[in-house]
């Protein structure tokens, strides 16, 4: 560690730059975007940062990361603590300091690395939290202050003695400031954490969510040849360990590491970090990356190769940096103290000096590599000369296609609209010529042109760039689009500013909208990061109402309609007491939620058991130290189960002790069609999220249908119709039973089946429709999902599908 790093960290090393009146006002010059969960999630980035340059300095070793049951965020390290001495300019403690005023903390010395957001993070995290609190351990003394709002409740108050350093924040984010996504994604904290634990592999990083029990921990001592290997999940390598190189100028005080590792596939995958902050436009660091393999593989392949070859045609092969880098996944991390970016967003790194590093980095340790393993750098030399002449047959068929009329892209299925305005412009991407022809009739001639695609597409995701552009829907769809593809891209030059896929919502209408995503993934990134990719929502439900159709784009708004629909003069009658619609509608659509929440989490829980669980009595925690109420308990929820269940599925429970805290538990098996699945009623069972929302109904249900063994008079009621009823789900099940038998529903199952006005009214009429717009949350998940679901490697995509077998939609 240098003496700067080992440097004292006392009250007199926090400097003030002042500042943090604006913050609440235009919280997202700060903290990022406020209404698409963006900058939800950076507050906790913000905090993990400042443990980072802990253990960046080298005083940190674990971080925790809790979301709890009240979504609150609360983050614990082990480094040194924040200083609590009194600060000498400002008057209050030295942590009051650095959670109050921006632009105040530890990290502005030259020679300092930290990746934290210019040292404004934690300050802005409490400017924008409506509480919150802060625990340090310091100098034998716990420490401890709350906040409202950002302000202090009270001075910083010693609360005890500890053994142990650190410091943990917890926030509760202002719902003043996030108004729209206000509740944190465990997928989004989780990518993150493991990011920066591949990039930090000194640091031990843990995520707990309290609201469904989930739980990672991330410690990868190889760093970043694990992060290699864990992007290269489901690929078939070339170099079956990952290249790894450091470096460091002590000089300019930069750090280098690369890592690297070739795959059989056709596209590039190279990450860049600096100071533990991603630049997806790359930079200084990726320009010297570049330069140096392409030179590196290129002199080797001159001297190996090409010297000793007999063939005029390999010996007249160019071999450029595209060719050096197809299927090659690597990561780049610099450490620079006080780097440059091109702009607050810090996607792209400036900083000159870093490139001349990175290059003398990749010149002499890629070098020596080649040189000391000639079987695997033959090789990767084979794949390297394999993707030059691949490109230079995909040169020629282009050269080709300007010139022969016969290979010409051919568009002439394409209905143009009448604007020559790209921006008003949308192309309709759709499934089979029938539909085409309805679009055609339903499109707005002016604004909307329509594609017809014939069959499936090709599978990029297995296929080389010659092959790609040889696909004649493919060259159509290009050749509408007018961008071009590739080094000829150019997103000024496209003709239509939404592009619209239409399919069926079938499995083949699934299958071609996936085939579209990954062509578009793979080879036209750039229009998805624009916005420029939607996917059309055709309805999937029609039922009459007063002879005037009703469409309905999902399963949840058809169970609502149906249900509000058959609520209207339906009352429940419990025993000569009558609960009238009004003071049902809340408890309705709170089970049909629940329910499909608990058809989603079949994997989890068994679905059978939390729905026969809404119609019992809630579960409480003195039963798990009190056998005799926990097996009278369990022995009513067996009854329940086998008066309201499928007789061929059978229950049996058996009750343990833990033998760590001496609770009391059950073991609860299902047997069905004669397999057997067994879940665990516990503690952790109790405080999940899953089960505290089924409590929470079933308590509110207990007054209107109380638990009992007597369910006699209990009726749906609605005008004339008069239906015995035992339980809540059966209440539910009547009303929508009733409610199809009235509106006699029809279930879309193409577009074909569609008439052009319907199609028009439904999904194409600018002012009704609805569109969903593609985006990638996150590269490096969307890559490995793509690679699962349309790649060579069939294990891995039956193990997805039958863990995602329920879920409607995956996020990317």
């Amino acid at each position: 560690m240098s003496a700067d790093n080992n440097r004292s960290y006392d009250a007199n090393t926090i400097r003030v730059l002042k500042g943090l009146d604006a913050v609440r006002t235009r919280p997202g010059m700060y903290i990022g975007n406020t209404d698409d969960g963006t900058g939800l999630h950076h507050m906790v980035f913000e905090v993990v940062d400042n443990s980072i340059d802990e253990a960046l300095a080298g005083y940190c070793s674990n971080i925790k990361v809790v979301i709890h049951e009240d979504n609150s965020v609360s983050v614990t390290d082990d480094g040194r603590g924040i200083p609590t001495a009194i600060h000498p300019e400002e008057g209050v403690s030295s942590a009051e300091v650095v959670m109050t005023v921006l632009h105040a903390g530890g990290k502005f010395d030259a020679k300092t690395i930290a990746g934290g957001l210019h040292g404004v993070g934690v300050s802005v995290v409490n400017a924008l939290s409506s509480k919150l609190f802060l625990r340090i351990r310091r100098d034998g003394k716990v420490h401890e202050q709350t906040y409202h709002n950002g302000v202090p409740q009270a001075p910083l108050t010693v609360t005890g003695t500890t053994d142990k350093t650190g410091t943990m924040v917890r926030f509760w984010p202002s719902h003043e400031t996030f108004k729209n996504v206000t509740e944190f994604s465990y997928d989004i904290l989780c990518n993150r954490l493991r990011e920066l634990s591949f990039l930090n592999s000194n640091v031990r990083i843990e995520l707990k969510d309290e609201r469904d029990g989930r739980h990672d921990e991330f410690h990868y001592a190889g760093g970043l040849q694990e992060f290699v290997k864990f992007l290269n999940t489901n690929k078939t390598v070339i170099n079956e360990e990952p290249f790894y190189f450091q470096s460091v100028n002590e000089e300019l005080g930069i750090t280098v590491e690369v890592a690297m590792q070739w795959n059989d596939t056709y596209k590039e995958s190279v990450h860049c970090f600096t100071n533990n902050i991603p630049q997806r436009d790359g930079g200084t660091h990726l320009i010297g990356f570049k330069a140096a393999l392409t030179r590196s593989l290129n002199g080797y392949i001159e001297r190996e190769v090409i010297a000793n070859a007999k063939s005029k045609a390999l010996k007249d092969l160019k071999i450029d940096g595209d060719d050096s880098r197809e299927g090659l996944v690597a990561i780049i991390s610099v450490k620079v103290p006080n780097p440059k970016f091109s702009s607050q967003t810090k996607d792209k790194l400036v900083s000159s000096e870093v490139r001349g590093v990175v290059e003398s980095t990749i010149n002499d340790k890629f070098q020596t590599i080649l040189e000391e393993n000639p079987k695997i750098a033959r090789t990767i030399v084979d794949k390297v000369i394999s993707a030059a002449r691949t490109r230079e047959a995909a040169r020629r068929a282009r050269e080709l296609a300007r010139t022969n009329k016969k290979h010409t892209f051919t568009t002439n299925k394409l209905v143009h609209c009448n604007s020559r305005n790209p921006e008003e412009c949308e192309v309709y991407l759709v499934e089979g010529d029938s539909a085409g022809g309805s679009a055609v009739k339903a499109r707005d001639v002016q604004t909307q042109a329509i594609l017809p695609l014939r069959g499936k597409i090709l599978n990029v995701e297995k296929a080389r760039f010659d092959k790609i552009i040889e696909s004649q829907e493919i060259a159509n769809i290009i050749a509408v689009l007018k961008c071009g593809i590739n080094d000829e891209f150019n997103l000024d030059n496209l003709r239509y500013h939404k592009i619209v896929i239409m399919t069926d919502a079938d499995v083949d209408g699934s299958h071609i909208r996936t085939l579209l995503l990954t062509f578009f993934f793979r080879q036209m990134p750039q229009l998805i990061e624009a916005g420029k990719i939607y996917i059309a929502q055709p309805p999937l439900y029609k039922l009459m109402l007063d002879r005037k159709a009703v469409y309905l784009k999902n399963n949840d708004e058809y169970n609502r309609f149906l249900i509000d629909y058959a609520l209207e003069g339906a009352d429940l009658e419990v025993k000569g007491q009558v609960y009238s619609s009004s003071q049902l509608k809340d408890l309705c659509d709170r089970y049909l939620k629940l329910s499909a929440k608990i058809s989603a989490h079949n994997k989890k829980y068994s679905p059978e058991v939390m729905e026969t669980l809404i119609s019992y009595l809630p579960l409480n925690e003195s039963m798990f130290t009190n056998a005799q109420d926990f097996t009278a308990w369990m022995n009513g929820l067996l009854d329940l189960l086998k008066s309201t269940q499928d007789q061929s599925i059978r229950y049996e429970a058996h009750l343990a002790e833990d033998e760590e805290t001496k609770e009391l538990y059950y073991r609860l098996s299902e047997i069905k069609h004669g397999m057997e699945a067994t879940y665990t009623l516990n503690r952790d069972f109790l405080m999940s999220k899953d089960y505290q929302e089924v409590a929470s109904l079933a308590h509110d249900l207990k007054d209107i249908l109380p638990v009992s063994q007597d369910t006699s008079e209990r009726y749906m009621v609605r005008g004339e119709v008069r239906k015995p009823i035992k339980y809540f789900n059966d209440f539910v099940s009547t009303l929508l039973t009733l409610a199809t038998s009235k509106l006699k529903p029809s279930r879309y199952k193409g577009l074909g089946e569609m008439n052009w006005e319907e199609l028009e009214e439904t999904t194409m009429k600018v002012e009704n429709r609805t569109l969903l717009k593609v985006e990638v949350k996150d590269a490096i998940l969307a890559d490995q999902l793509f690679t699962t679901l349309m790649g060579d490697e069939v294990t891995p995509r039956r193990d997805f599908i039958e863990e995602n077998a329920l879920y409607a939609n995956i996020d990317l």
